[in-house]
């Protein structure tokens, strides 16, 4: 197995079980107030930004200066961030008097599960030792 890959498993597993669950419970989820269709949006979005964000710690991993990596956790920080909160204006001018806060809450809810495979997956991958 590619060793890039083993290392972004653990994303890519919680991105096909929040998928499968999301499916599950679409009914549930629609009968209590959720918007299944941003949460679905939020959750290729994140996985999109957590593959990213990724991809640039990856590569800080093999530089030397370790200010370096450090830059790269800041700058994908900030690119979720940011991308979370243009995501949720883009959602509140397009959905007008739909808003719907449940659901804005329940994706948040969703960026710190991503964020927890995306821990385990860094510090396993900052415990080897040529990164």
């Amino acid at each position: 197995m590619n060793k890039s890959f083993r290392f972004i498993l653990p994303v890519l597993l919680v991105f096909v079980l929040l998928i499968a669950v999301l499916f599950i419970f679409r009914n549930l989820l629609e009968e209590k107030g959720f918007d299944f269709n941003l949460l679905l949006i939020a959750n290729i979005f994140l996985l999109l930004l957590q593959l990213i964000s990724f991809a640039m710690q990856q590569k800080a991993l093999t530089n030397k200066n370790p200010n370096v990596f450090v830059r790269a956790i800041m700058g994908g920080m900030l690119l979720k961030m940011f991308g979370c909160v243009a995501l949720v204006l883009i959602y509140t001018l397009m959905s007008g008097d739909a808003f719907n806060k449940r659901s804005v809450f329940l994706a948040m809810l969703l960026y710190l599960v991503y964020l927890g495979a995306e821990v385990i997956s860094i510090s396993r991958l900052n415990k080897q030792k040529d990164g």
